[in-house]
C-alpha cells in the first residue's frame, strides 16, 4: 500500500508542474494577442491609421485592392506600413506589417484584422529553412510561393482580432466578408 501511495504521490507531483506550465503558455499566448488589440486600437479610427504609417494600400499584379475569394470569404483591403514592410523581417506583435479594413455599414472602413508579414527572403537570411515558418501567439505563418498575385514570396499570419472570423481567429480568409 505504501508503494503504491509514493507511485500516486510522485505522479501527482509530476502532473502539477506540467499542467502549470501548459495553463502558463495558454495565458501567454492570450496576453500577447491582448497587447496586439490594445497596441492597434487606436487604428480602428482609419484615419488615425494611416497618419501612423498604414498608408500603403496593396494592390496585387491585376490592380485588385480587396482580396475576395467568393468559395471561402474574402480578407478586405490591406493598409501595408512600408517601414515595417522592409525592417528585415522583424517580428513584434505590436506593430503588424498590415492591417484590414472592411467596410461598415455605413460604408466606412471598419479595422477588421491585423496581418503579420515576413518576406520570404528576409527569413532565409536570417538563417531559417525554406520549411521553417516564423510564429506569433503560438501560431506558424503561412507561406505563399512565388509566383503570386503579389509577385514575391513571403510569410504571414492574419489575426482577426477587431472581426469576429467564423473559420478562426488565424485563419486568412473570413467567410463573412465580402468585396
Amino acid at each position: 500500500m505504501w508503494l503504491a501511495l509514493v507511485l500516486l504521490l510522485g505522479a501527482v507531483a509530476a502532473a502539477v508542474p506540467l499542467v502549470l506550465i501548459s495553463l502558463a503558455s495558454a495565458g501567454a499566448a492570450r496576453s500577447v494577442t491582448d497587447e496586439a488589440r490594445r497596441a492597434t486600437a487606436r487604428f480602428r479610427d482609419f484615419h488615425t491609421a494611416k497618419q501612423a504609417g498604414y498608408n500603403a494600400l496593396v494592390v496585387d499584379v491585376d490592380g485588385l485592392s480587396c482580396i475576395d475569394n467568393q468559395r471561402v470569404g474574402g480578407m478586405g483591403s490591406l493598409y501595408a506600413k512600408p517601414a515595417l514592410l522592409m525592417d528585415g523581417g522583424a517580428i513584434d506583435p505590436t506593430q503588424p506589417e498590415a492591417l484590414v479594413f472592411v467596410p461598415s455599414a455605413g460604408g466606412r472602413p471598419q479595422l477588421a484584422a491585423l496581418v503579420y508579414i515576413v518576406y520570404a527572403s528576409d527569413w532565409e537570411k536570417l538563417g531559417h529553412a525554406a520549411d521553417d515558418p516564423p510564429t506569433l501567439f503560438g501560431r506558424p505563418y503561412r507561406l505563399t510561393a512565388f509566383p503570386n498575385r503579389f509577385a514575391v514570396a513571403y510569410w504571414s499570419l492574419h489575426v482577426w482580432i477587431w472581426l469576429p472570423n467564423p473559420a478562426g481567429t488565424f485563419q486568412p480568409w473570413n467567410p463573412t466578408v465580402h468585396c
